[in-house]
C-alpha cells in the first residue's frame, strides 16, 4: 500500500487564502504513483473537512457549494490513533474516512505554523513534515525569534516590543521608550502574523501611534522596529534538519511601495492570485556572489539555530548605504513552500514534497528511539501512598 500523506490546510487565520494556494500546489506536486494524497481543509470557523473536491482552488469561489461535496471530519485525541473519523457517522460501515500516515502541514499564520497543530501530532503520534513545537512558536513570534537569534549573534534590527495593556495604559512610557532607544522611521508589526498583515511604517509620533493601534487589533505583542531606509530585501530557502540542511538560491521580492505589502506577495501587485510564486522578483538575485554567500549563510544559521526542521524561507534585509545585513524573520511553512526557488536550484517540486516526507519519517524514527516514560509502576511498589500531600 502507498503511504497517505495527510495535507492540511486552511485554518483560522488571515493568511487562510494563502494557505489554500499553497496547499493546492503542494498536493498538484506530490507524485501519485507513489503516495496517496488525503486534503483536510479547515474552515475560518475551525470545522474539518476532507474530499477530492478540496484540490482545485477555483472551487473556493463558493464555499458552501464546495463544502456540500465534502466529507466533515475530525481526529481522536489518543495516541497511536492516526484516522480522519467522520464527524457524521454513517448507519452501515465504517466511520474511517482515512487513514493518514504523514501530515504535511500548509497552514500559514495563527493556529497553524505556530506550533498548535504539531502538538496535536505529537500528542497522538503522527508523523508530520516541518518544524516542531518549539521551532514553530518560536520562528512565528517574531519577539522570541529576535531574542533568540541575537543571542546566538545573529544580526537583527534594534527593536522595542511591548504588549497591548502596556500600549493602552502607558501609551506615553511606550512612546518615549521607542523614540530613545531606535528613533524614527520605524516599522511597527504585529509579533505573530505573517505575510505583511497588519504592518505598518511611522516616521513620526502621530503615524506611530496610528500604526501601532492598527496592530493591537490583530495581536496582543507588538514590535517596532529600526527602519533601513535605503534597504533592499533578499529571500533564502532552507531545507532539511538542523544538522544536516541546504540552502536555496536567492531571490530579491519586488516591492510597490515603500514595504513588502500583502498584494506584492501574493497577487503581484494585481487582482487574482497564484501565492507566492505569482510575486515579482528577481531569482537568482544579482547580488555579488560574496555577499550572497553571507546570506545563505545567515538564513542556514536561523535555520539551525532555532532547530527548524523541513522547509523555511528566511528573509533578510540588506543597508545598501552601508552592505550590513540583518536577518527579518523566518517563515517556517513559507508560502508555496518556496518550491520556484528550490526549482531553481535544480530540485523538482515533487522532489520537495518526497524529501519533506522522508525527513518527518526520519524523525519519527528518531524520536521513538528516545525514552517518554518508564515501565515501573511506583503505586503498585509503595510508592505515593502519601497522595495528595505530595514530597515533604
Amino acid at each position: 500500500m502507498k503511504t497517505n500523506i495527510g495535507v492540511f490546510f486552511g485554518g483560522r487565520s488571515t493568511e487562510h487564502e494563502i494557505s489554500v494556494i499553497s496547499a493546492s500546489q503542494a498536493m498538484a506536486a506530490i507524485d501519485r504513483d507513489v503516495y496517496d494524497v488525503t486534503p483536510v481543509y479547515i474552515t475560518k470557523e475551525g470545522r474539518w473537512f476532507t474530499g477530492e473536491a478540496l484540490t482545485e482552488v477555483s472551487n473556493y469561489r463558493d464555499p458552501k457549494k464546495l463544502l456540500q461535496q465534502c466529507s466533515e471530519v475530525y481526529m481522536r485525541p489518543a495516541y497511536g490513533d492516526s484516522n480522519l473519523y467522520l464527524a457524521r457517522r454513517k448507519m452501515f460501515g465504517t466511520d474511517v474516512a482515512a487513514h493518514i500516515d504523514v501530515a504535511i502541514p500548509v497552514l500559514h499564520g495563527a493556529n497553524g505554523e505556530d506550533g498548535t497543530i504539531q502538538g496535536l501530532f505529537d500528542l497522538i503520534g503522527l508523523p508530520f513534515a516541518g518544524c516542531d513545537v518549539l521551532a514553530s512558536a518560536n520562528g512565528m513570534d517574531k519577539i522570541t525569534m529576535k531574542m533568540i537569534l541575537q543571542a546566538c549573534e545573529v544580526p537583527v534590527v534594534d527593536y522595542v516590543w511591548f504588549t497591548d495593556k502596556e500600549w493602552f495604559d502607558n501609551r506615553q512610557e511606550v512612546v518615549d521608550r521607542i523614540e530613545s532607544k531606535i528613533g524614527y522611521p520605524v516599522i511597527v508589526k504585529p509579533s505573530n502574523l505573517g505575510s505583511s498583515v497588519g504592518i505598518g511604517r511611522a516616521a513620526d509620533r502621530e503615524r506611530l501611534v496610528q500604526c501601532v493601534t492598527d496592530a493591537t487589533s490583530y495581536s496582543s505583542r507588538i514590535i517596532v522596529e529600526h527602519m533601513v531606509d535605503n534597504l533592499k530585501e533578499i529571500n533564502c530557502s532552507v531545507l532539511g534538519d538542523c544538522d544536516e540542511y541546504q540552502t536555496s538560491v536567492c531571490e530579491e521580492p519586488i516591492k510597490s511601495g515603500e514595504i513588502l505589502s500583502y498584494e506584492d506577495k501574493y497577487m503581484g501587485g494585481s487582482k487574482g492570485s497564484k501565492g507566492m510564486q505569482a510575486s515579482a522578483k528577481r531569482i537568482p538575485d544579482d547580488l555579488p556572489e560574496a555577499t550572497s554567500d553571507r546570506i545563505r549563510f545567515l538564513a542556514g544559521e536561523t535555520f539551525r539555530v532555532l532547530s527548524c526542521h523541513g522547509v523555511s524561507r528566511v528573509d533578510v534585509i540588506m543597508d545598501e548605504d552601508n552592505g550590513q545585513i540583518y536577518v527579518n524573520e523566518i517563515n517556517t511553512i513559507p508560502g508555496s513552500l518556496s518550491f520556484y526557488l528550490w526549482e531553481a536550484s535544480g530540485i523538482p517540486f515533487a522532489e520537495l514534497m518526497d524529501r519533506l516526507v522522508k525527513l518527518a519519517l526520519k524523525r519519527d524514527r528518531q524520536r521513538q528511539r528516545k525514552t517518554t516514560t518508564y515501565d515501573a509502576n511506583i503505586f503498585a511498589m509503595g510508592g505515593g501512598v502519601k497522595g495528595a500531600k505530595g514530597v515533604k
